[in-house]
């Protein structure tokens, strides 16, 4: 993210986002966003490490909820779990940053966020990115579980020994990381019950929160892409030694490694299955904590490549009652291709709740497009939609503006009890 010149951005919009501020104030003095009366979702992520840091920084909370209520958001998907590092109260975690986070009282600033929020009429999921440790190789997890808990390719190279967590030499030349970083092995020992551990406690902490929203929760990926292990190109993950004698455990057959192509219909369908088991286990875990509480995913919005490549089955998560609903991310400037994707989606989503996640920060110099894409999707029906990312869209006034149809509307009567300064 690019660094936000906060006095440049608002100073010019101040009267504009008085309006906002007043449409907030009317729609939590009626207990409903406008969204909510019409029956329809739209998420919002909001990240911890962005531009605007809103637990680090409480005058930026009020801004987050007026913009989120003109933007007909009903549902935060607020970050607070990233790197193995926790913005909540954690032993598990390292908690540095929530060490860095605002207090009123004895309310940390997820608690003042959360309650800020029911206030307005929102909802509040934690945001936890489960299998990716970004770039931090030397957390609590990894110091307390060892190497063994990182991805390992078939050659039996560790991530962590890829130099910047990219493809090394020679394969470099062929193939390069979805997404460097230093990446957890579901299937290797401890990793699923130290995740699970970890997020119960968050959940714990904060009843009041709404959701647990799990994203990161799949193998890493390689471009080009390779669809299984079966046609012995590309790289993959999962080869530790642990989790290949796991499999020869469970299943009495021998794990393909190196260029061995033995088993690999079964390998790739067994790492699935930990994969799943993993949201299983975090699902009722969590539930266990606080019943009713729900349970989603941001996933790979192509059915195929999540099920084939990066081992996210996330259909049948919401047909076994994992998740309550997944998050496909439908990035993309391509009208046609949003159109493709959404359709596909639709159909699903008659037996599936299915939220569209929505590229919003493509479009900086477009913003038009982005109210297009959103209105694109709400004219198919029966899908909710979520915006990536507040801090991106509040950096881009003209942005927030076309996502926002109620910032250039007249300003509301607002409650007598009500005051904007």
């Amino acid at each position: 993210m690019r660094a936000h010149k906060f006095g440049v951005s608002y100073a010019n919009s101040r009267h504009a986002n008085r309006r906002v501020i007043a449409l907030a104030l009317l729609l939590a003095w009626i207990g409903v966003p406008a969204a909510h009366a019409e029956g329809s979702v739209r998420g919002l992520w909001v990240l911890c490490e962005g531009s605007q840091r809103v637990l680090e920084h409480p005058e930026r909370v009020d801004r987050l909820l007026a913009d989120a209520h003109a933007m007909g958001v009903t549902d935060l998907f607020v970050q607070v779990y990233r790197g193995g590092r926790a913005w909540f109260d954690s032993t598990l975690a390292d908690p540095a940053p929530h060490a860095a986070t605002f207090r009123e009282g004895e309310r940390d600033a997820l608690e003042v966020l959360i309650a800020r929020a029911h206030e307005a009429g929102l909802r509040v999921h934690a945001w936890v990115n489960v299998l990716s440790l970004a770039g931090y190789a030397d957390g609590p997890l990894v110091r307390d579980l060892g190497r063994e808990a990182v991805a390992v390719d078939q050659h039996g190279r560790s991530i962590l020994d890829y130099p910047e967590f990219e493809v090394p030499q020679p394969d470099r030349a062929h193939y390069r990381m979805g997404t460097p970083a230093v990446w957890l092995d579901p299937a290797a020992p401890g990793v699923a019950e130290r995740l699970t551990q970890t997020l119960a406690e968050l959940v714990r902490g904060y009843p009041g929160l709404d959701g647990l929203h799990l994203d990161y929760i799949r193998y890493p990926d390689i471009l080009p892409y390779s669809p299984g292990t079966r046609f012995g190109v590309g790289l993959s993950f999962g080869y530790g030694e642990a989790s290949r004698l796991r499999f020869q455990r469970e299943t009495g057959l021998a794990a393909p490694q190196g260029e061995s192509l033995r088993n690999a219909n079964r390998w790739d369908d067994w790492r699935r299955a930990k994969l799943t088991q993993l949201v299983a286990t975090i699902g009722r875990a969590s539930r266990a904590v606080k019943p009713g509480l729900r349970i989603s995913a941001a996933v790979i919005a192509d059915r195929e490549r999540a099920y084939l490549v990066d081992f996210q089955d996330w259909a049948s998560w919401l047909d076994d009652g994992l998740l309550d609903f997944a998050v496909p991310m439908l990035y993309t400037r391509d009208a046609t291709l949003l159109r493709h994707g959404v359709e596909a989606l639709s159909g699903l989503g008659k037996r599936r709740e299915l939220w569209v996640g929505l590229g919003s920060w493509l479009f900086s110099n477009q913003p038009e497009q982005a109210m297009a894409q959103l209105e694109q999707v709400e004219r198919i029906g029966g899908l909710g939609s979520a915006l990536f990312s507040w801090d991106w869209i509040t950096e881009h006034p003209a942005l927030l503006e076309a996502l926002s149809p109620a910032v250039a509307a007249p300003a509301p009567a607002v409650p007598p009890t009500a005051e904007l300064d």
